[in-house]
């Protein structure tokens, strides 16, 4: 077990919740000092994706409420198609060029987002705009090699928390997400 209280380098992100009628806010924030904010009309809630045999693109796509285009549906095999993974929207739009499909960037952050949104993914957001997506929606840590930009899940149940800080008044906190970052040793 790895206590990370004080540890160098660590991100910690702690996501705090507050109910306001039939809005939630979703609050954001990290040792890096990088804070992020939304608000839904709905909450958001990740599902994880059943084990055993794959699910169809167009089955996957309608159970979290989205329609099934083609911009979706080729970019779903894609994803789901090679398990566990995490990717970033450049560069599942270099495969998805490499497969021989046509869509702008713009159009593969669109879909990730949506996808986000319905639950099939796992938004992490690493540091400013640089933003990963994974096909493991359960909450787990991870690691970010900082030399090649790849990141890995830490393996479950290694990262232990001798305390959180108390939510401010009114908030509780419902999640709590650790991006170690690693690199090569040097010499």
């Amino acid at each position: 077990m790895q206590h990370l209280t004080g540890l160098a380098g660590c991100r910690l992100l702690v996501t705090i919740e507050v109910k306001k009628g039939a809005r939630e806010l979703a609050v954001g924030s990290s040792m890096t000092h990088q804070p992020f904010a939304r608000s839904f009309d709905n909450s958001r809630r990740l599902r994880e994706q059943p084990a055993g045999a794959p699910v169809d693109p167009k089955t996957r796509l309608r159970n979290a409420g989205l329609r099934p285009t083609v911009q979706r549906l080729s970019l779903s095999k894609l994803l789901f198609g090679k398990g566990d993974r995490h990717v970033s929207a450049e560069a599942l739009h270099a495969e998805a060029r490499e497969a021989g499909l046509t869509m702008s960037l713009s159009t593969v952050y669109n879909t990730l987002n949506q996808f986000a949104e319905a639950g099939l993914l796992r938004e992490i957001a690493v540091q400013g705009p640089r933003t990963y997506f994974h096909t493991r929606t359960s909450p787990h840590h991870h690691f970010m090699d900082e030399a090649t930009g790849r990141m890995f899940d830490v393996a479950d149940g290694s990262v232990e928390f001798a305390r959180l800080p108390a939510p401010p008044e009114g908030m509780e906190i419902v999640g709590c997400d650790v991006i170690i970052r690693i690199r090569p040793k040097k010499g």
